[in-house]
């Protein structure tokens, strides 16, 4: 990526010149489009499962934070409820990343440059993602001791920013996804 501009975390969602379909396939109107199928609707799916499950760590690190839950159950809760978020996410974007996308840019080379911008908002996602796990550790160690909330303090800013640069990402492929999706048909991505 050259612009810097269009970095994740410095644009403010992808330029109509990137997105060039989004106008054409407004999201409002995509679940009742004709191409619109098991495909889209997984993608989609799957990216609401995203969004769940982050905020479900934030749910439980926030009623941690609070004095809710003691330290035992918020570590029971934490660790499952995190490594099942990375995972999922992980594995997602290795999927598109090596099935997907490279179909996506021999279809429609209008796209490539949007789809090299996915890519690269992989890598700093992926840096978010070891970041998150890095404090995710250093909170658990600090665990159930005097710097227990210190540590969860620092997780929390550390996670918050992840989950800000992840749902800007989805997001923004949706807007480029969903919309080639319709205009090429599901078959055409084989």
């Amino acid at each position: 990526m050259t612009d810097p501009t269009l970095a994740l975390g410095t644009r403010n969602g992808l330029p109509d010149e990137i997105a060039l379909l989004r106008a054409a396939f407004p999201k409002d109107a995509w679940r009742g489009h004709a191409n619109f199928g098991q495909l889209a609707d997984f993608w989609l799916h799957v990216h609401a499962s995203l969004r769940q499950e982050g905020a479900n760590v934030s749910r439980i690190v926030d009623a941690f934070r609070a004095r809710q839950i003691d330290a035992a159950r918020f570590q029971q809760g934490f660790v499952s409820g995190l490594n099942h978020f990375l995972q999922h996410l992980d594995q997602h974007h290795r999927i598109e990343d090596h099935a997907y996308f490279p179909k996506f840019r021999q279809l429609d080379a209008r796209l490539v440059i949007g789809f090299d911008l996915l890519e690269h908002d992989h890598v700093l996602i992926h840096e978010g993602l070891v970041a998150t796990v890095e404090r995710a550790r250093a909170l658990i160690q600090a665990l159930p001791g005097p710097d227990a909330a210190r540590a969860v303090d620092g997780y929390a800013v550390q996670m918050q920013a992840f989950v800000d640069l992840l749902l800007a990402h989805l997001a923004d492929e949706e807007d480029l996804v969903i919309p080639a999706i319709l205009q090429h048909g599901e078959r055409a991505l084989g």
